[in-house]
């Protein structure tokens, strides 16, 4: 039981750093393109999927539906969160500038400032993880 909360600990730490790295990514090439005439700003979307994810883990109806066949509708289909994905998605209802670009160059700063400190905070959490490990190994 232990190892399984340990793994899926580090699995979510793991895809958080992997996200963080793809939003960082969507940022920069959101400030590079400021002065881009028609150019849409991306955003990165996951944390909500991944919250419906582990929420339906636990989300067991009062009573769950007997399938007797197949072609039987569950009414309890938990999702896993290891199948899912982070989505870019494009900004097409803003409009920030004249010439009908929408990236605020100090929003962006603003949020790839929040994504660093996050990064930074998920990349220590993975480090006291281990190091609890190696101090139980020792110990």
């Amino acid at each position: 039981m232990i190892a399984s909360g340990f793994s899926k600990t580090v699995d979510l730490i793991h895809r958080s750093l992997d996200v963080s790295a793809l939003r960082g990514s969507v940022i920069a090439n959101n400030i590079a393109n400021v002065e881009v005439p028609n150019f849409k700003r991306q955003e990165v979307n996951f944390e909500s999927e991944l919250k419906r994810a582990l929420d339906s883990e636990n989300a067991r109806p009062v009573v769950e539906h007997k399938m007797t066949d197949s072609r039987h509708i569950s009414n309890y289909n938990p999702k896993d969160y290891r199948e899912v994905q982070p989505r870019r998605v494009m900004d097409y209802l803003s409009t920030v500038k004249n010439n009908g670009n929408n990236v605020d160059a100090d929003q962006e700063i603003q949020l790839w400032v929040q994504n660093q400190m996050m990064y930074s905070l998920m990349a220590n959490s993975a480090a006291f993880h281990f190091n609890q490990v190696n101090n139980a190994i020792r110990g």
